[in-house]
């Protein structure tokens, strides 16, 4: 596969564009309109589900069906809680951090548009610098200008309002891509890509291939959940993000070896399975992918773990895009990490037989 086909200038486009979009946990839907629109010319048809699950369909008439798996939404917060001063408490929506919070920009989401606040924070001066006091849940709060609570009600902000920040993709050092949502909008548009190269490269699939885009993960994969029995996929490869641990204060004894530019990660975890694996490990070192390994104990904590334990038992792998400073507004990857599960993923598919059961026992 030819280098030039991959991260064209319509695919940075795209994937600029689709980043800067918010998608919080449980409001995916607008995300997933950009992301159906880029892959409508690579594909036969498109699969949605109530709760905004995409999928966009190749061979659809097929018996065998393969899935290839990113999610689409980001974390967040919701307003809990409207202060008489007019200062907005927050919950959780995801895994979202609340030591990076203070002094942030937020967009409060309403009826009535977006909403601008900042999460305020003591200054240093009128702190005490012999026991200080850090950013909690129950200390951080939004700031948006309003005098009192009728106020905030006014310009239209309730409890339940989701919050997101606007923190927009940017290029560090021509090859590191910056961004909140990385984790996971890096899935979707990597396996939006693997559509467009067999589109254009004319390859044709003996099995139905779903490209699928699922809502809800950073909640518990609930997206992964419901649109594995709807589609009931014979194998299912997920790609996700993973911890690059060279960054201070990670320990490696405990979290292992991963580092952005050194490829893909392949997991090995019960969930995974074997064969399924063995085949793409065996593609990387076939096409010269570079490639690292993770061992993720009794669950992976993706969307794989999902796929595998559903419909009486689904082959399933997860090759993991490393990156720093997860759930943070500056996620890192690195470019060739990107190209390099794009190709591996493309490769694979190549390698797969309709009809293959990955049994052990054949």
């Amino acid at each position: 596969m030819a280098k030039k086909q991959l991260l064209t200038k319509k695919s940075m486009d795209f994937l600029e564009k689709y980043l800067n979009n918010a998608s919080p946990t449980g409001y995916e839907w607008e995300g997933q309109k950009l992301w159906m629109d880029y892959l409508k010319p690579y594909v036969d048809e498109f699969i949605t589900d109530t709760y905004g699950t995409a999928v966009a369909v190749i061979n659809p008439k097929a018996n065998y069906k393969v899935v290839i798996e990113g999610h689409a939404d980001e974390i967040s917060w919701y307003v809990n809680y409207i202060s008489d001063k007019g200062l907005l408490y927050v919950i959780r929506n995801g895994g979202s951090d609340h030591q990076i919070a203070p002094s942030k920009v937020v967009n409060i989401h309403t009826k009535k548009g977006i909403v601008k606040g900042v999460f305020g924070w003591p200054a240093i001066h009128t702190r005490n610098r012999a026991k200080e006091e850090p950013p909690k849940p129950d200390n951080i709060c939004i700031d948006i200008g309003a005098k009192d609570k009728a106020e905030v009600e006014k310009m239209g902000v309730h409890v339940g309002c989701v919050i997101t920040y606007p923190d927009e993709f940017h290029i560090l050092n021509k090859d590191k891509f910056v961004c909140r949502a990385l984790d996971n909008r890096m899935g979707g548009f990597m396996i939006a890509e693997v559509a467009r190269l067999l589109h254009e490269n004319k390859k044709t699939l003996p099995f139905g291939l779903y490209i699928t885009n699922s809502v809800q993960e950073e909640i518990g994969l609930r997206g992964a959940e419901m649109i594995t029995e709807t589609i009931q996929p014979n194998v299912a490869i997920v790609t996700d993000v993973t911890h690059d641990t060279t960054t201070p204060m990670i320990d490696q004894k405990k979290q292992g070896y991963a580092e952005i530019g050194k490829g893909p990660v392949v997991a090995y975890a019960p969930a995974v399975q074997q064969k399924l694996r063995d085949l793409i490990t065996d593609t990387a070192e076939e096409k010269k992918i570079p490639f690292q390994r993770a061992a993720l104990s009794r669950a992976t904590g993706t969307d794989t773990d999902a796929f595998a334990y559903s419909n009486g038992g689904v082959a399933s792998a997860l090759i993991s895009l490393p990156l720093r400073y997860m759930h943070t507004t500056v996620e890192m990857v690195h470019k060739s990490d990107v190209e390099n599960v794009i190709r591996l993923i493309y490769e694979t598919l190549l390698k797969i037989e309709d009809g293959e059961t990955f049994s052990y026992f054949e």
